[in-house]
């Protein structure tokens, strides 16, 4: 996992005027070169961070793409051996390798690049604002859409209206972007062929900054074997209606039989069903699968933001006035404890 440490260690490079060279890249746009905070987990780069790849090569068709991976030990060096043949685009991997990189804390996360990409999950919330500070620039983040290197596009008001921004900072441009709106390209059967040199970053300076304000407690995860949520090709989604925790473990039993990963309102969050991991909204997982189904869900607006660009949109609702039929593409009034009970019945299971 990066930090803003691993940023800063990367100054080294690009000695003696960090911020002279920051600023002659930026005022000129024949200059692109774009550093992607990459993110990654049991040896394997995430599928969010490739989508950040994606939308850095929206940036421009001759631009220099680096990826920063930090973490320790050999799930790290893995990883990076796979981030280096995920995309062709990839010109250069960059692997920060110590014990203080272990957790993805961001008290402990600069190069002269022109833009700086992450993807706007938890991980990327997390890491940019700080960097975005120490760098005394304002980050841009939710981009859906890259006009050109210093014109993009982000939703506004829930996703009820779209903001086109213009960068004119004099220093890097920090980008958080929605993974949903670059989709992971298929990886290429010869993408070895392809693969990114691999370069230690200089730790030699680590730790000058890097008074710790947060410390890491522990990592908790469901032990499933249901797909990511922010990943997944078909979502079940419960609402509030479901009434109870109990009730919930039909939308469970649902998704185990589509091989679908579980979705949850807020409300329903809020009420304990479930984990507030597994919320789809705008302060929540932000989802487009191929199939949505929602059931008990009523539509507020913070949630449409978080599932709207879904292919298929399904919804079950006993009030036919439920704000969520008009964005379904499939809707069914009706009650959602007697068509549960008949889908699990009429559905096979998987194998």
């Amino acid at each position: 996992m990066a930090s803003v440490a691993a940023l800063r260690a990367l100054r080294k490079r690009i000695s003696p005027s960090f911020t002279s060279r920051i600023i002659a890249f930026t005022s000129n746009s024949r200059s692109i070169s774009t550093l992607v905070l990459a993110e990654h987990e049991g040896g394997a780069i995430k599928p969010q961070s490739v989508s950040a790849v994606k939308a850095a090569k929206s940036l421009s068709n001759d631009n220099p793409i680096s990826l920063l991976l930090a973490g320790s030990g050999s799930a790290l060096h893995e990883a990076a051996a796979n981030a280096a043949s995920c995309d062709p685009s990839v010109s250069e991997v960059l692997v920060a390798d110590s014990d203080e990189f272990s957790h993805p804390l961001a008290e402990p996360w600069k190069g002269g690049y022109s833009h700086v990409i992450t993807a706007s999950g938890s991980f990327g919330k997390n890491i940019l604002p700080r960097a975005a500070a120490l760098l005394d620039v304002s980050p841009i983040t939710d981009v859906i859409e890259i006009s050109d290197p210093h014109l993009f596009v982000r939703p506004i008001y829930a996703g009820n209206a779209l903001c086109t921004v213009r960068y004119t900072g004099a220093g890097p441009c920090l980008l958080t972007v929605r993974s949903t709106s670059f989709p992971v390209p298929s990886i290429l059967a010869n993408s070895k062929s392809n693969e990114a040199p691999i370069t230690q970053v200089d730790l030699s300076t680590f730790g000058e900054d890097s008074v710790g304000k947060s410390r890491y407690v522990k990592h908790t995860s469901q032990d499933t074997e249901r797909p990511d949520l922010g990943n997944a090709r078909v979502v079940v989604t419960g609402g509030r209606a479901l009434k109870s925790a109990e009730n919930f473990k039909m939308i469970e039993k649902l998704a185990e039989k589509l091989a679908a990963a579980v979705g949850a309102t807020r409300a329903a969050v809020d009420a304990g069903y479930v984990p507030n991991d597994l919320q789809v909204g705008q302060t929540g997982k932000i989802v487009a699968p191929e199939l949505y189904m929602a059931f008990g869900v009523s539509g507020a607006i913070q949630h449409l933001a978080g599932m709207r660009d879904s292919k298929v949109i399904v919804a079950v609702n006993k009030d036919a006035e439920a704000p969520i039929f008009q964005v379904a593409d499939y809707g069914l009034v009706g009650d959602i404890f007697e068509v549960i009970p008949e889908l699990l019945e009429k559905l096979p299971e998987t194998k």
